[in-house]
């Protein structure tokens, strides 16, 4: 049973990411739950082993299997199965083990941020009792890397996804669009005219890639480099932001 369940921000790729506050928790943990290395994600798990080790804590590392989403269900039906699942592998993968004190899992980006973790927590009965240690989002990872400022003066900035840029376009008010969880270049379904784009994958890691430029020029050299290095890496992780020229 868990009691008490820590969510660790780890950021978008570097152990440098990690806070001071994130190191220290790791140390303070009783368990780390891990998730087993996946079919061409092996980098994604020994990220995971690297950060652990320079925290230098002493936690019991226990591995888990992710389970795979039905394709079958309807998209909000087959999100809260896969949810409920994980969070049964999360409490079977502790059956039998003493848990002495805190649980620690460690999370992509920030908890808070287009990351379901807080909500599979939600699912574990009891309800343990949750501790978050922010960490770099993907977007401060993406306009470090491009020294851009996220917003521009007195400009509306919205965060969104790939489907709904897909389904609903320009979103109405913005001057800034970051675009998340896109495995479809949702940018080409826009009109490119006035539009600026600043693109980044693996960011933070050494196989880092970045592209910027008006959409016009720079959209197919994109989806061409998203392409390739999914292909030699099995997996990606990437984020964009869209500004128009005029606001840029």
């Amino acid at each position: 049973m868990i009691q008490d369940l820590w969510l660790i921000g780890i950021g978008t790729g570097s152990p440098a990411h990690v806070t001071l506050e994130g190191m220290q928790a790791l140390r303070d943990a009783s368990i780390i739950l891990v998730p087993q290395k996946a079919a061409g994600k092996t980098d994604l798990a020994e990220l995971r082993h690297r950060i652990i080790a320079a925290s230098g804590t002493a936690a019991r590392i226990i591995g888990f299997d992710y389970p795979v989403r039905d394709p079958d269900l309807p998209y909000l039906e087959r999100v809260n199965a896969w949810h409920d699942e994980i969070a049964l592998r999360w409490q079977a993968a502790l059956e039998g083990t003493p848990v002495p004190g805190p649980v620690a899992l460690l999370v992509w980006g920030d908890p808070a941020l287009f990351d379901s973790t807080l909500r599979i927590a939600e699912r574990l009965t009891p309800r343990p009792k949750l501790l978050v240690v922010p960490g770099i989002t993907a977007i401060q990872a993406l306009t470090a890397a491009h020294a851009i400022p996220l917003n521009t003066i007195n400009g509306a900035v919205e965060i969104t996804t790939g489907s709904r840029l897909r389904a609903h376009g320009w979103p109405r008010g913005a001057t800034t669009v970051v675009v998340m969880l896109d495995g479809a270049c949702s940018f080409k379904h826009l009109d490119p005219q006035g539009l600026m784009i600043w693109w980044g994958a693996f960011l933070g890691m050494p196989e880092q890639i970045l592209e910027h430029g008006a959409l016009a020029d720079v959209a197919g050299r994109i989806e061409a480099r998203r392409t390739t290095a999914r292909a030699e890496h099995g997996w990606i992780m990437d984020i964009y932001l869209l500004r128009r020229t005029e606001t840029a």
